[in-house]
């Protein structure tokens, strides 16, 4: 893949191999795309043309004068050309609406996050841990 100046979208980056013929793609399509970069990591693709990434971000607490960590997730828009599956590091670029949720689109696939399937089946795991703890005080309150 040579690094060319795309017009479509106005930014330097690798154009995918592949050709879609999705209209919301900003390669192949007429999506333009403007405003906020993010990179973040695909945590769920189940939806149809859509994913959700998820990358940490820093919050200033005023009061203790430290930073605390914060997740945030966004739906994208998951171009049929870049197909971006679970765990992979994405960059997305803002664009119109797309929907209700979505004005985000995948611009460029950057690699796979490492220990990925790992983390999310111990985020599993401590939801159903919770639950579980939650069920136990109910019956004990009984």
């Amino acid at each position: 893949m040579a690094k060319i100046e795309s017009n479509d979208i106005g930014i330097i980056l690798e154009i995918p191999k592949q050709k879609c013929n999705d209209v919301k793609c900003p390669f192949h399509g007429n999506l333009s795309v403007r405003g906020r970069k993010f990179t973040g990591i695909v945590v769920s693709t189940k939806m149809r043309k859509t994913a959700v990434i998820e990358f940490n971000r820093l919050h200033f607490l005023k009061k203790y004068e430290r930073y605390e960590k914060r997740r945030t997730k966004l739906k994208i828009h998951n171009p049929e050309c870049i197909n971006a599956k679970d765990g992979d590091i994405v960059r997305v670029m803002e664009c119109r609406p797309l929907s209700k949720t979505k004005n985000f689109v995948v611009i460029e696939k950057l690699g796979i996050e490492r220990g990925f399937k790992d983390k999310m089946e111990a985020r599993e795991s401590g939801k159903v841990m919770a639950k579980m703890e939650d069920e136990a005080k109910a019956k004990e309150e009984e």
